[in-house]
């Protein structure tokens, strides 16, 4: 079998041999073995579960929260005549239909859908039809609560599993702690394995981590109290493409201004602008007519550009897995990257601010609940199961609150089990004509553009006289040979002409009641919901702290060793490493000045920093011992003083 993964390698992709864990992995999914990949950025997931989907009967279903790589994989593999499909938000019931009716009737052999769509009644019983060889669920930390991008819908794929019983699951991800790692076999269980023993879940498994050491990727902490200035210095000195990530919409907006009055060629990307507009800067950012992408991280996942030289953080992430991940996106050919981080005493106030900004006071939450009930007129007792559009900035206004506070306090009532919170659902353009057909073939005066766009719209989609339909604006306006503002303006028109109607596309949060209205007083946020995760929040804000003003460890190895990895070495490339040259140091212990530290610290108590003023040792080759001792961890610094590793 391994002779016929390399031959579909090669055949496919034109590669000779697999690279890393790739074979391993597909090995194991390829037996029917239950199996997790950890893997870095760049390390070829996608090959993991692509290959033995080639080689295996039926439809590898493929859970991805990534609407852009769905579109972006889909197009690759037909170009390499692989049978792909992918249902995602904005298609029509009808072309929802036809793609799983072509994957029960074996015309689809890799479908990749969003999570959220495991709970759609169509999808399940269309489902129970299919032949399915396995299913890849991807990003798989995002189904632990203890990972830094828990996303409730993942929980559903534990239904799924009921549905299919002895379909194996390759889980795959870039990023995870041990302990998310455990999470993920817990929550991915097959549905005979109880949950109750500890250890059951993490046998079921086959777990293979590829190491996450990135060696042509230089990671840099730059204390930076002007940090545009900063920022135009460094990209102005690498050359190349580069990603910056900022954390609000409205900065990547300031920034992307800043580079090109410096004459740096630079777009924003935000996941608030209209999907035309993502896709074409990104585009032009693929393809080197945009240099520099400022963007918050709505960008990057699943986006495949190997060349990117730097990505510079302007703004402090709040974990070391966004920030690892996002770093990751630099240098993935395999050449010299940058991944730098600018960092000034600001970011960590704004870091601290950041847990109660996410984690307001329980009395709050309970009055947001209650607020939101006054918002709909939902009384006590009813209220199930209905939805509305959410509006937070009406709300806000109307109850003066801070929506950073309030969109938080949704999250939590919405893990709670109190309501549903979607955030900014992307709702499609809709079109239906409003004159019958014989009159629009009679119509006079229209421009070639509009002529364009009614045809157009007339070959892709049925029922347009009958119904509003879901239209991809994209698609239309590439087929029209027109920008996609040109093509909104041009439906606008149409629109005003009363020859169709078109509601264009929104944006829009929502909020749904999953059960009957409570008192406020009787709202319960248990610990697993508020002070367990309160905690596990604290402790990757700290974590990111440590990161960024550790100055003693190589920048490297503090990553490897959050992600479980301790038999890690110095990268001898990062700002740290270059600071303490090592031949100033002998990878020893036997200096007088290291042993006299040691001792000090024997006693097992923290000894102020001062306190070394008293050892009868010169100061420097001290210095450089102590420096020696904190960058390899045999001692600790915090608030001043220092205590011996136990």
């Amino acid at each position: 079998m391994v002779n016929s993964y390399r031959e579909v390698l090669r055949q496919y992709w034109g590669y000779d041999d697999f690279r890393g864990i790739q074979r391993e992995i597909i090995e194991s999914i390829g037996s029917g073995h239950d199996t997790l990949g950890l893997m870095p950025t760049g390390g070829g997931k996608s090959i993991t579960f692509q290959v033995p989907a080639l080689c295996s009967e039926g439809t590898c279903i493929v859970i991805t929260p990534l609407i852009a790589l769905m579109k972006d994989q889909v197009q690759h593999l037909r170009r390499r005549g692989i049978r792909a499909a992918a249902i995602y938000s904005g298609l029509t019931r009808e072309e929802i239909i036809t793609i799983l009716e072509n994957c029960i009737f074996g015309g689809v052999t890799i479908l990749y859908v969003s999570p959220e769509r495991l709970s759609s009644e169509l999808f399940r019983t269309k489902l129970r039809h299919m032949k399915v060889s396995f299913i890849t669920v991807d990003e798989a930390h995002c189904i632990s609560q203890w990972g830094y991008d828990f996303r409730p819908s993942y929980l559903q794929i534990a239904d799924i599993r009921k549905d299919l019983p002895g379909i194996p699951v390759l889980a795959l991800t870039a990023t995870a702690t041990p302990l998310v790692v455990e999470d993920i076999q817990s929550k991915l269980a097959p549905p005979d394995i109880s949950l109750t023993s500890h250890l059951l879940p993490l046998t079921s498994f086959n777990v293979f981590k590829m190491s996450f050491e990135r060696k042509n990727l230089a990671y840099v902490v730059r204390r930076a109290t002007d940090k545009r200035e900063q920022l135009i210095h460094i990209l102005e000195s690498v050359k190349g493409c580069a990603i910056v990530y900022a954390r609000s919409r409205r900065r990547t907006k300031e920034v992307a201004e800043l580079l090109c009055e410096a004459g740096i060629s630079a777009t924003f990307y935000h996941a608030g602008l209209d999907t035309a507009v993502k896709d074409q800067r990104q585009r032009d950012w693929q393809e080197d007519k945009i240099r520099v992408m400022v963007a918050t991280n709505a960008f990057g996942m699943g986006i495949d550009k190997p060349d990117v030289r730097v990505v510079i953080h302007i703004d402090c992430p709040d974990s070391l897995e966004a920030y690892f991940q996002e770093a990751g996106r630099a240098g993935r050919d395999g050449r010299k990257a940058y991944a730098v981080l600018l960092y000034n005493d600001a970011d960590q106030r704004k870091l601290d601010k950041r847990i109660s900004d996410t984690f307001p006071e329980k009395d709050y939450i309970r009055k947001v609940y209650e607020h939101l009930a006054f918002f709909y007129q939902v009384g006590v007792g009813s209220g199930y199961h209905a939805t509305f559009e959410f509006n937070i900035d009406k709300f806000c206004h109307a109850f003066r609150h801070f929506p950073i506070q309030v969109d938080s306090a949704l999250k939590i009532l919405n893990r709670a089990g109190y309501i549903e919170y979607t955030e900014e659902q992307d709702n499609q353009a809709r079109v239906m004509f409003t004159i019958s057909r014989n009159e629009l073939y009679k119509l006079e005066h229209s421009t070639p553009n509009e002529e364009k766009v009614i045809t157009a719209l007339l070959r892709n989609y049925g029922g347009l006289f009958v119904d509003y339909n879901f239209i991809d604006e994209s698609f239309i306006a590439s087929q029209c040979g027109l920008q996609p503002q040109q093509l909104y303006m041009i439906l606008k028109n149409l629109s005003e002409k009363h020859i169709l109607h078109f509601i264009p596309q929104k944006k829009t949060p929502y909020v749904r009641y999953l059960q009957r209205r409570e008192n406020t007083e009787n709202v319960q946020l248990p610990p697993v919901v508020y002070e367990e995760r309160k905690e596990q929040f604290r402790e990757r804000i700290n974590a990111m702290i440590t990161y960024a003003t550790n100055d003693h460890v190589c920048r490297s190895r503090q990553l490897l060793r959050y992600f479980g990895e301790n038999d890690s070495h110095d990268c001898r490339q990062c700002d740290v490493c270059l600071s303490h040259p090592h031949d100033q140091v002998s990878d020893s212990l036997a200096t007088p000045e290291a042993h006299a530290i040691l001792e000090l610290l024997d006693d097992g108590k923290p000894h102020h920093i001062t306190e070394l003023r008293d050892i009868q040792l010169p100061t420097e080759p001290l210095n450089v011992a102590l420096e020696y001792l904190l960058r390899e961890e045999y001692i600790f610094q915090e608030d001043g003083f220092l205590s011996k590793k136990h």
